[in-house]
């Protein structure tokens, strides 16, 4: 997508599996500039949401050089994320508990609390966001919708301001006026302070004007990495959604070809072997 000084993110040459399974990523790279935004695209189980982990410092991947933020190392610069230069959205808003796993956060407690219990944070912007995003001070978090509850969630998480900011599919929750209101929040994040996002979605309505790249991933392989005006099916589309359709239709039927008449068994491997970078969840609760 550009070449490697000053990018916001690069990836380079990265190996990464969850224990157990064969290869997600082998020789994965990708840079991404300050001030992209960035829709990342693909298939349910093609990669998305894991490589948003990684490149959110959740995993571990191997050297220090392989996945860089802000020039420096996602997983072992812990400030990265401490200081709210580097942000991660995504996911059910949930906390582990025991044995139970991992439940709702739906206590009775208010969004005032929430919200206001983040230090360090300037008023102004709190103020904003929660204008923004409509919040009332005094809901409840066992008592209201799911919606509004990604509404708390989505205030808090932007409450510092990011210089990177990562979001996996974190407006499904969110009705048409929200979500286009917090998009152009985030467009202006990137214009006036050269923050730089990627959003990983399957909701394309508006986006068409509003992202600056895309990312095609298919079973953990980059098939595509450019500005979204170059891409050349979008000049002969009517939108986004008919294009990645079509990529994703296309995925389908080699899929299935695949299983009418399946090749000879060959894994995707690591030219690593048995690499050393597994999935590590080391120091992942404290991020």
């Amino acid at each position: 997508m550009a070449n490697e000084e000053g990018n916001s993110i690069r990836v380079c040459g990265m190996q990464f599996s969850y224990e157990g399974q064969p290869p997600l990523f082998v020789d994965f790279n990708l840079n991404i500039t300050p001030g992209s935004r960035c829709l990342l695209v693909g298939a349910n189980g093609s990669g998305k949401t894991s490589l948003l982990k990684i490149v959110g410092g959740r995993h571990l991947v191997g050297g220090r050089d392989v996945v860089r933020v802000l020039n420096r190392s996602a997983f072992h610069d812990t400030q990265l994320v401490c200081s709210g230069d580097l942000s991660y959205l995504g996911g059910s808003w949930r906390k582990t508990i025991g044995s139970a796993g991992e439940v709702p956060l739906q206590g009775d407690f208010s969004a005032e609390h929430m919200i206001f219990g983040v230090e360090g944070v300037d008023p102004v912007r709190r103020d904003k966001l929660i204008e923004l995003l409509d919040i009332d001070l005094q809901w409840r978090m066992h008592k209201v919708s799911d919606g509004q509850r990604r509404r708390v969630q989505i205030c808090m998480g932007l409450l510092h301001p990011f210089k990177v900011l990562l979001l996996d599919e974190i407006t499904v929750d969110l009705d048409v006026v929200a979500r286009m209101d917090l998009l152009d929040f985030f467009k202006e994040e990137c214009e006036q302070r050269g923050t730089t996002i990627v959003y990983a979605t399957h909701i394309f309505d508006g986006l068409e004007t509003w992202a600056t790249h895309l990312a095609y991933i298919q079973d953990g392989e980059l098939r595509r990495a450019e500005r979204l005006s170059e891409v050349d099916e979008l000049k002969n589309s009517a939108n986004l959604l008919s294009v990645v359709e079509t990529w994703l239709r296309a995925e389908t039927k080699c899929e299935r070809k695949k299983h009418v008449n399946p090749p000879a068994q060959v894994q995707k491997t690591s030219p690593l072997g048995t690499s050393p970078f597994m999935s590590s969840r080391h120091m992942a609760y404290y991020r």
